[in-house]
């Protein structure tokens, strides 16, 4: 856990790290990024821990899930990521794989990003809402019982936007995850996530449990409290 005002600087740290260290034992990185408002912080740091070109020229960038709009549209997580990091940057753009929210055959844009994604993520960067989900898993959703399909359309709860997103599979496989949590919004869930029982039918984060967890001291005030 992490003191909030040094939450920011010590996650982008991190990451850099985990991003160094891929790319000192092979030629690339793939990269899958969430949305939210956690990591926007976190990816413009980033952008200074990480500025040159030899390293970016190295990194392929995805998407972890996406709001069903356009990619200029303020919900897309794509545009968050891209004001936040990638236009600071220097990336190809040709290295950075989108999710296509905007069209409207939903499944055949969860199966054209099947089509590209890797086999098996380096590095897959998550956050955790407060009720638990992860990506745009969440609690209940039949998406979670995805045995085969690594990305697949999603209706957000309530009147929220459908999605696209990745499925347990993909988070089972990644090299790493690493998973930013901040907020005291999120104690419970974390809590439940970290050491609660395993069932991500109504915790989705557990899928991540055995990765990297960065979280500032409000959003692990409940695992404090039961070390006690």
């Amino acid at each position: 856990m992490i003191e909030p005002d040094a939450f920011v600087s010590s996650a982008a740290r991190r990451l850099s790290l985990e991003i160094r260290g891929v790319l000192d034992t092979q030629e690339r990185c793939s990269l899958a990024l969430s949305g939210g408002s956690t990591p926007r912080p976190i990816y413009r740091r980033l952008a200074d821990e990480l500025p040159g070109r030899d390293l970016w020229s190295r990194i392929d960038v995805f998407f972890g899930d996406e709001r069903c709009v356009p990619p200029d549209d303020p919900a897309s997580n794509y545009r968050m990521v891209k004001e936040a990091l990638l236009d600071r940057v220097p990336i190809d753009p040709a290295q950075v794989h989108r999710m296509e929210g905007e069209r409207t055959d939903r499944d055949a844009a969860a199966r054209t990003y099947e089509a590209i994604l890797p086999d098996r993520l380096d590095l897959l960067v998550l956050g955790l809402g407060a009720d638990g989900h992860t990506a745009s898993l969440f609690p209940g959703g039949p998406a979670l019982a995805e045995t085969r399909r690594r990305v697949l359309p999603v209706r957000g709860p309530g009147a929220q936007l459908d999605r696209l997103t990745i499925t347990p599979p993909v988070i089972l496989d990644a090299r790493l995850t690493c998973v930013l949590v901040a907020g005291g919004d999120k104690a419970d869930a974390l809590a439940r996530a970290i050491s609660g029982p395993f069932a991500p039918e109504d915790t989705p984060g557990q899928l991540a449990r055995s990765g990297l967890w960065l979280a500032d001291t409000a959003a692990a005030a409940r695992l404090e409290a039961r070390r006690r």
